[in-house]
């Protein structure tokens, strides 16, 4: 498949996932482009869980999509500080899902719920800071 053929399938993707949530909005994450002139940029939002430390938290996130999506994974950014194992000084989230167990059959509603729970369960296999604790400002 060539470059520009990619590109194009990964637009038509990425425009799927965007109006299947609103045939289906999930509960406490949201996501979508940042503009309509983009589909490669997009911005999340994960709502701390009810009846954890986190409730009442709102953690913002931005995804680049690279041009062959769904076939590598988007990079993911939370913007909303946070100190936690599996997030970086800058934010980015390193976890198997966006390595090696990625498989174009997540979908970007999958992978904000993975990362969702991992705010509540670290995983601490691919802990980028492995001797934190987390907290958030």
């Amino acid at each position: 498949m060539d470059a520009k053929t990619a590109q194009n399938y990964a637009r038509e993707r990425l425009e799927k996932e965007f109006r299947e949530i609103d045939i289906n909005p999930p509960t406490h994450i949201s996501f979508g482009p940042v503009s309509e002139d983009d589909m490669f940029q997009w911005q999340g939002i994960i709502m701390g869980p009810m009846d954890t430390p986190f409730e009442g938290c709102i953690f913002q996130l931005f995804l680049q999509f690279p041009f062959d999506y769904p076939f590598s994974p988007p990079q993911v950014k939370i913007q909303t500080k946070v100190y936690h194992p599996n997030v970086d000084e800058v934010g980015i989230v390193n976890i198997s899902l966006l390595g090696e167990q990625w498989s174009p059959a997540i979908t970007i509603e999958t992978l904000l719920l993975s990362i969702s729970s991992i705010l509540l369960d670290p995983m601490l296999e691919d802990a980028q800071n492995p001797t934190s604790d987390y907290y958030w400002e």
